[in-house]
């Protein structure tokens, strides 16, 4: 399954692969996609991933904040 979120935030590369080390970091996440164009992220899991995961792993990542899209 995908579930597609938005992050705010992030305003480079850097950004984008450090929300992306954190997320990919959770239990059950297969792949994760980051777009700095918009903060589109899409999150691919086997079974849904508890949101708050999600909040606490881009919080690790930096000064960001993550949306259900």
């Amino acid at each position: 399954m995908i579930t597609n979120y938005t992050v705010t935030g992030m305003t480079c590369g850097n950004c984008v692969n450090h929300v992306t080390e954190e997320v990919s970091e959770i239990d059950g996440v297969n792949d994760v996609k980051v777009s700095l164009e918009g903060g589109a992220m899409a999150v691919e899991s086997d079974e849904r991933i508890p949101f708050d995961a999600i909040i606490e792993a881009v919080k690790e990542a930096g000064d960001y904040a993550v949306v259900e899209a």
